[in-house]
């Protein structure tokens, strides 16, 4: 028979044990696997790789990002999403050019006349997330603006009105629309050939973000158009479902330093402005000059960049195109 001791010490062991199962166990701390669109230090891709470090810094106990590589090392920088998608990673920082072919309609992010800030207002943002939903990604936000895009042409190569008509251009899809509409002949290349390109001569110049032109090819530009075109975003999304396997403080450390920085990189704040004014005055102190159209020249330089690649857009994307264009642009 029992005894009453015996009965006391096994009781308590029961509410002990009780108590244990009760509790809720502390959540591990979770490691992403991160990746960039672009080689590890290349300017386009560091804020990615700083706001990996911010994230670290923040999220110790709870989340982590080791930052595998970049693109071409880990691949096509135009698979890294996809395979995202696939379950090979689970967050990446990359333009919207490299995920287009997973996404048809990734490129209304570059062609916002609005800010990211209304956007998330007037629900463009949600309504892109009901998009990338059905591919398995999660759009987390915007982390860097590396500008509007410029032609940048080679010495002997200048230009003083909208007429690309003989020049060879190295293109991505952000501007094959818009420099064919004006007459070049486009190829294609990774950002590594851009060098070798341009000193070889295989083409006249190159399409690229105001700041996030690569050092090693300035001693081979010699001009920039003015005025720059669309916005260089640079983006953050992650694997859907992984995202939504995060703890709630996980996901909140995530968009709390992505969310940030976006806001942080409107084109009207402080920072925007001091980037322009640095970014301007290093390439005129790199002898880059600048030609500027104006006039008519001008709006039809804008005008044609615009209406190419709305035109192109809403073509490629027939049923989501007219209401993306709507909640992405101004009222005219």
């Amino acid at each position: 028979m029992m005894t009453r001791n015996a009965f006391l010490k096994g009781f308590a062991a029961a509410i002990a044990t009780g108590a244990c199962l009760a509790t809720p166990l502390a959540a591990e701390e979770v490691t992403l696997r991160g990746v960039s669109c672009f080689p590890i230090g290349a300017p386009p891709g560091v804020p990615f790789e700083e706001m990996v470090s911010e994230i670290n810094e923040k999220g110790k106990g709870v989340v982590q990002i080791n930052l595998l590589g970049g693109a071409p090392a880990i691949g096509s920088p135009f698979q890294v999403v996809e395979r995202m998608a696939q379950g090979a990673y689970d967050i990446a920082g990359c333009p919207e050019a490299f995920f287009g072919n997973i996404i048809p309609e990734a490129p209304a992010l570059r062609l916002q006349e609005v800010t990211f800030a209304e956007l998330r207002e007037n629900g463009g943002i949600d309504y892109f997330q009901e998009i990338a939903d059905k591919k398995n990604v999660k759009f987390v936000g915007r982390h860097h603006d590396d500008g509007a895009f410029n032609l940048f042409l080679a010495e002997g190569k200048a230009i003083d009105k909208a007429d690309l008509t003989g020049l060879n251009l190295r293109v991505s899809p952000v501007y094959t629309a818009f420099f064919k509409a004006l007459g070049a002949t486009v190829q294609r290349s990774s950002m590594p050939e851009v060098y070798t390109l341009m000193e070889s001569g295989a083409v006249d110049g190159y399409g690229w973000s105001v700041r996030g032109i690569s050092p090693s090819w300035i001693p081979v530009t010699k001009y920039r158009v003015e005025p720059g075109v669309y916005r260089a975003s640079i983006h953050t999304v992650a694997n859907l479902n992984k995202w939504n396997s995060l703890s709630d403080e996980a996901r909140a450390i995530l968009n709390d330093v992505v969310i940030g920085m976006e806001t942080r990189m409107e084109g009207t704040s402080d920072y925007a402005k001091q980037l322009d004014e640095e970014t301007f005055k290093k390439l005129a102190e790199s002898g880059i000059e600048t030609i500027t159209l104006e006039g008519e020249e001008a709006e039809k330089w804008v005008g044609m960049a615009r209406q190419t690649a709305w035109d192109e857009f809403i073509e490629q994307n027939p049923e989501t195109g007219p209401k993306l264009k709507e909640l992405f642009t101004a009222a005219d």
